[in-house]
């Protein structure tokens, strides 16, 4: 079963779902201005996963060709504040 719940309920409550979500397998459904986010589950067995297994998770996602070029631009305005 899933509950759904605001980030803000999130926040002020983050200790109580992530109990929740260990001790029981709670999973919750995170909805910020009417639109879902996220969601919190169990991680399950996640640890256990072969190479093979992690290349074939990373293969069903299409590569952003544009990701490099955004990351630069990001860069370009990264820089340490000067010296008043």
């Amino acid at each position: 079963m899933k509950t759904i719940v605001t980030s803000t309920h999130l926040v002020r409550n983050l200790g109580d779902c992530l109990a929740r979500v260990k001790y029981r397998g709670e999973k919750f459904v995170i909805k910020k201005n009417d639109e879902i986010i996220a969601e919190l589950l169990p991680s399950g067995d996640s640890g256990d996963a072969t190479w093979s297994e992690l290349a074939a998770a990373v293969a069903a996602y299409p590569a952003d060709a544009d990701f490099a070029d955004d990351l630069e631009r990001v860069n370009q305005f990264d820089s340490p504040p000067e010296n008043p």
